[in-house]
């Protein structure tokens, strides 16, 4: 029998560990020192496998972040936003939790303008709004010429960074199924006026490369993340590996040392995070946002601690998982408490960092009050 995320996977519990296979499990398996025996539990999807744990351990409520919090990371279309009232209960929310700004992505040409409309006028001292990058017509000479004309035109109607710009390995163009060769990756000369432009303007740039590195292993029941992310899976399609999508962001970061790149989810590094370091101390224009890998971070808290310690100058909060009250509530309790087994979003469990005021501090508006362009319309 051949398992896979949809199929029935025998479960045991042994040393509080969620068992699945790739063939029928013999009679008698000793797994951990406990014999494996058949049982009602052996009809459990492994999707489905929700243990209630037994622990009795502190749960922390924190109502609101410790510091004031500027969100570098979010999306207004994406979360909802389609009218004033719909900002106004965003405001609320924002008020109730201790965020007092919120980066909000909001695309190019009728997309920007409408949000630029939409949040500006209403709470302009409550958000901020990047742009995207034109992406139309990349194979024409004058493109380069165009890309730079929308990117003025949106600072002139107040945007005040760009991004998040996404190059999973299909490349940053909106057109799909390019060949390779034609596909318009960050590093791309083609792109070099952009990110000039960028620097000029004092405009920091939001870049998401790659993704997290278990979209390049097989789907089944050793994929690292939940059935929940199949559709991110990359495994087997015509995309550059990990590494080399990696290498990429390294090159543009070499090539434009004047532009501040913003790269989001630990950029897809924080399985790692002693190469990410590396990466950090080599490139000074490079800052991190940790949106959307609270389950890396959670997993390794002493690791994450001593990381966010050393880098407390590179590191920006963000979210990326909506507005909803306690979404922002669960980030608080995990950077600032000593909580452990905390409930995660991808089955692994998390344990609270309890950072430090100075770090948290630096992480939650501190560095993005460095970092972003705050200059008036």
């Amino acid at each position: 029998m051949n398992c896979n995320p949809h199929r029935v996977f025998p479960v045991a519990l042994a040393a509080g560990l969620l068992l699945s296979c790739s063939r029928p499990q013999p009679a008698n398996t000793a797994k951990y020192g406990v014999q494996v025996q058949a049982g009602p539990m052996d009809s459990i999807l492994l999707k489905d496998y929700r243990p209630d744990s037994s622990l009795v351990i502190p749960r922390t409520a924190i109502q609101k972040a410790r510091f004031p919090v500027i969100d570098v990371h979010t999306h207004g279309s994406m979360n909802g936003i389609r009218t004033p009232d719909d900002v106004e209960a965003w405001v609320r929310t924002m008020d109730a939790v201790g965020v007092g700004k919120s980066v909000v992505f909001a695309g190019t040409g009728a997309s920007f303008d409408r949000q630029a409309a939409l949040f500006l006028k209403t709470h302009p001292d409550r958000f901020q709004l990047y742009c995207g990058l034109d992406t139309g017509g990349i194979d024409q000479p004058d493109y380069p010429r165009r890309a730079v004309a929308e990117l003025e035109r949106c600072y002139k109607l107040g945007a005040r960074g760009v991004g998040e710009l996404s190059d999973k390995g299909w490349g940053l163009q909106s057109k799909t199924g390019l060949p390779r060769a034609e596909r318009l990756h960050p590093d791309d000369p083609r792109l070099d006026p952009f990110w000039k432009k960028c620097a000029e303007l004092r405009l920091p740039v939001n870049l998401h490369i790659a993704d997290h590195p278990s979209c390049w292993q097989p789907l089944g029941p050793r994929q690292e993340r939940t059935p929940d992310f199949q559709h991110f899976n990359l495994y087997g399609k015509d995309v550059p590996s990990f590494e080399e999508l990696l290498a990429k962001r390294d090159r543009l970061l070499a090539a434009q040392p004047g532009t501040t790149f913003i790269l989001c989810h630990f950029s897809n590094q924080a399985h790692d995070l002693a190469a990410l370091g590396k990466v950090l101390d080599r490139y000074p224009n490079l800052y991190l946002d940790l949106s959307a890998r609270d389950y890396e971070i959670g997993r390794q808290p002493r690791a994450a601690r001593r990381f966010l310690e050393r880098y407390r100058d590179r590191v920006l909060f963000g979210t990326d998982m909506g507005r909803d009250q306690a979404m922002y509530q669960a980030w608080w309790r995990l950077l600032e408490t000593a909580d452990e087994f905390l409930p995660g979003r991808v089955w692994w469990p998390y344990y609270g960092l309890e950072l430090p005021d100075a770090v948290l501090e630096r992480i939650y508006r501190g560095n993005a009050l460095k970092v972003l362009n705050s200059r008036p319309l």
